[in-house]
């Protein structure tokens, strides 16, 4: 009995002693690591060219969850139609193969650096034109997989990509730039991308365009078919509004300038030919280099623009500028050729009266007692006229009826000077009312293609 309680006591000390000791050593859980990674990736392990099953393990597609964080958007060029964009893509998807012990939730998750180690989705941007990697100062690539055989990939990249554009509002549109990402190879029997539920794209927070703002982001699916299957795909249009304030205080101010500007020689006399000229001519050239400078930033399309409509109208109010020049000069010299006529046909009145006066008084001195048969022939003051002149003078002297227009008109008696009073009246309404009509059709438009 006492031998048998002295049994029992050395065991319990036994156990005591082990405990405190398996206390006091450490694990090395790094250790544990390389342990797991040669376990399951050990070579005849896992083979990288198979891909995982589908859902509970059947003969499924494998479901593959993706979501996007944008770093910085550089550059958004109307002419090449595309737009830069750096993004931290992430993946994630289920493979039952890569199941491990986390040893009571003390290794959270394996890291790997090297993507050909695992099987990987054939995933890439239909719409890229140029990419690349971030290698400095180690690339920027990793692979998480979690004890529950969840792998997590994740890249920085950096992406050209084309965005078509429509200008017709053009700068006062909207335009949707895509990003779009599909399987090359696997079909959706074998390979089914998804969005991440929640929050499956970010934007960072102080994102700075020059000339765009990002108004909102929207995801979608775009599966595409073909002659060898159906293919899976995602995609993010970022929907970006033209910031207006640049192209007011760079086009359309400066062009109004100009246009007033040209305005300016209504106001100069008529006889000042080269200062006319010159304004007018000045004005022209600075339009048309305003105008050619404009399309040269812009891709040649087969529309018209909101800014040709724009560049083009006031091209054509100095232009209409300068022809009115042309025409107050022709009337001027009109104006000064029927003066000339009616000088010469007062001169040849005075004289045509003055021989008449000579002859009658020549007959009245031969024949003095032809005296009282030759007094109607002339009137002298105080005598009635004719009935035909009488006549003639009411018509010639009858009164206009009233009118303000020519009644103000008439304080400008030569015709160059009216189209130069009407044109400084006339111009200005016109534009104003160029103006209510440009802005009110595009602004309503833009408003309507935004909802």
């Amino acid at each position: 009995m006492f031998a048998m309680h002295k049994h029992t006591l050395f065991l319990i000390i036994l156990h005591v002693v082990h405990v405190v000791v398996c206390t006091n050593v450490k694990i090395n859980f790094r250790e544990k690591e390389k342990e797991v990674l040669d376990q399951i990736l050990g070579p005849g392990r896992y083979d990288a060219r198979i891909r995982p099953s589908g859902l509970n393990g059947t003969d499924g597609p494998a479901i593959v969850r993706v979501n996007l964080f944008v770093r910085s958007i550089a550059t958004i060029s109307d002419i090449k139609m595309e737009y830069s964009v750096q993004l931290t893509f992430r993946e994630q998807w289920l493979d039952e193969r890569l199941k491990f012990n986390d040893f009571g939730g003390r290794i959270k998750y394996l890291t790997l650096t090297e993507a050909n180690r695992v099987w990987m989705p054939d995933l890439f941007f239909s719409n890229e034109k140029e990419g690349h990697f971030h290698n400095i100062i180690m690339p920027n690539v990793y692979i998480r997989i979690f004890p529950y055989g969840s792998v997590l990939y994740s890249i920085r990249i950096s992406l050209t990509l084309s965005c078509p554009m429509n200008l017709k509002l053009y700068p006062l549109d909207r335009q949707v730039c895509s990003l779009r990402m599909a399987s090359y190879g696997w079909t959706t029997d074998d390979l089914v991308f998804l969005w991440k539920e929640g929050d499956p794209v970010q934007v960072v927070k102080n994102l700075h365009l020059p000339r765009f703002t990002l108004e909102k982001f929207l995801t979608d699916y775009c599966n595409s078919k073909t002659n060898t299957g159906e293919y899976s795909c995602l995609k993010v249009d970022l929907l970006f509004k033209r910031e207006f304030s640049y192209y007011l205080i760079q086009i359309y101010i400066p062009c109004c300038m100009l246009v007033i500007v040209s305005w300016v020689s209504f106001w100069l006399d008529q006889g000042a030919v080269p200062a006319r000229v010159s304004l007018g001519v000045t004005t022209l050239l600075t339009m048309a280099t305003q105008t050619s400078g404009i399309n040269a930033s812009l891709p040649p399309v087969s529309y018209t623009k909101a800014i040709d409509v724009w560049t083009g109208v006031c091209l054509t109010f100095v232009f209409g500028a300068l022809l009115e020049f042309a025409l107050v000069n022709y009337a001027s010299r009109s104006d000064m050729h029927r003066e000339n006529m009616k000088k010469q046909r007062q001169r040849q009145c005075e004289l045509e009266h003055a021989a008449s006066m000579d002859a009658t008084s020549d007959l009245m001195d031969t024949d003095s007692n032809a005296t009282f048969a030759m007094k109607p022939l002339v009137r002298h003051p105080g005598e009635p006229m004719s009935l035909d002149k009488v006549r003639q003078c009411e018509i010639h002297m009858q009164p206009d009826r009233p009118n303000c227009c020519r009644s103000w008109l008439s304080k400008f008696p030569t015709r160059s000077k009216r189209i130069d009073v009407i044109s400084r009246i006339t111009f200005p309404l016109v534009f104003a009312l160029f103006n209510v009509i440009y802005w009110s059709t595009y602004l309503f438009r833009e408003d309507g293609e935004e909802s």
